[in-house]
């Protein structure tokens, strides 16, 4: 079905194919007998899929990664595909409208997306209040929060603190965002010592009524061995609960689609995207001993692809793009080839 779709999708602006897409899954989630029928088609699940990692239950390894759903508007929808977890957001304190349009474009022939969204959302009180509405039914939801772009740096980490009391109590787990290229100065929030103090201040909060949420890490593909050396070593110094490995890069290296597309600035994701990432993966579980789950995300397009960033060392894997351009039945495709194992 999404294979006849694809070509006229493909048609609009891809932020206006987004909302497009969004807006007829929330109407269609609405019919009991679609929804029915959509999760009849897709949903594949099987004993052998579910996943203990950071002391959660995960039905199956298959998620879909932060920014498709940045305000938490569509995850009972989203949930009928069959994802084993969904990441909201990245949220932060304030609403904020994100950087001016158009701020995402498809490199078709690359298979990529090249975003600077600049963290666009309604603020995390509109998406914590979804989620406390929501039924859950076994789903495990992570939170990705970021700070405000007003924010300076040495004040980011108030920020991810109102983000993560906000939230606390209706996600599963929470993913520090400090990786996107699209808000100024946000990767400097990398370097060491800031991320101890935000990480460090967030597990002492990490506390409430005697119940604690993993912490997460998202980093970029763009960090040297020497940088990730060092998150090796802020993960263990920390206490934090895993890593999110990778984020979209900065770099346009082997790309074939027209030059104006390749010189917009933003992050990237897809396929150019698959070997660095597991790259990224297969360097933190080797150098660090496997001493922490890492989600593998970046170019998964295809079941092989995300069996090579689990057999890198990945707990759990997350899609964007590829769902984007190989369409719902990826996951399901992904999950059967882990079954048949």
């Amino acid at each position: 079905m999404y294979a006849l779709l694809k070509p006229l999708l493909f048609r609009f602006e891809p932020e206006n194919a987004h909302h497009l897409v969004t807006s007829a899954l929330k109407r269609a989630n609405r019919v009991r007998v679609i929804k029915k029928l959509v999760n009849s088609v897709y949903n594949v699940e099987h004993p052998s899929l579910e996943r203990q990692v950071f002391g959660l239950t995960f039905k199956n390894p298959v998620g879909l990664a932060a920014g498709f759903d940045k305000n938490a508007e569509w995850v009972d929808a989203l949930s009928a595909f069959g994802f084993g977890f969904i990441e909201i957001g990245t949220v932060t304190p304030l609403p904020q409208p994100g950087n001016e349009k158009p701020r995402m474009f498809r490199l078709v022939a690359d298979e990529a997306l090249i975003n600077r969204m600049g963290f666009n959302n309604q603020g995390v009180e509109v998406a914590a209040e979804r989620l406390r509405r929501l039924k859950r039914n076994g789903l495990i939801i992570g939170g990705n929060i970021g700070k405000n772009k007003i924010t300076p740096n040495e004040d980011a980490v108030s920020d991810y603190i109102k983000c993560f009391e906000q939230l606390f109590d209706v996600v599963d787990y929470f993913v520090v965002n400090v990786s996107s290229p699209n808000t100024p100065g946000l990767r400097d929030l990398q370097e060491k010592e800031p991320l101890k103090q935000i990480l460090n201040t967030l597990q002492q909060r990490n506390s409430k009524n005697g119940i604690s949420r993993p912490i997460l890490l998202k980093i970029a593909p763009d960090l040297t061995d020497a940088q990730l050396d060092d998150i090796i070593e802020i993960v263990k110094e920390t206490g934090i609960a895993g890593v999110i490995a990778t984020n979209t890069t900065i770099s346009r290296e082997g790309l074939s689609s027209e030059p104006r597309l390749v010189k917009e600035t933003g992050g990237l994701s897809g396929k150019p995207l698959t070997r660095r990432s597991t790259e990224v993966i297969r360097y933190l579980s080797e150098k660090s001993g496997k001493a922490f789950p890492i989600i593998g995300v970046g170019g998964i397009h295809s079941p092989r692809d995300a069996q090579e960033k689990l057999d890198a060392g990945a707990s759990l894997v997350q899609v964007y793009t590829g769902f984007i351009y190989e369409g719902p039945a990826l996951i399901s495709r992904i999950k059967r080839s882990l079954i048949r194992q």
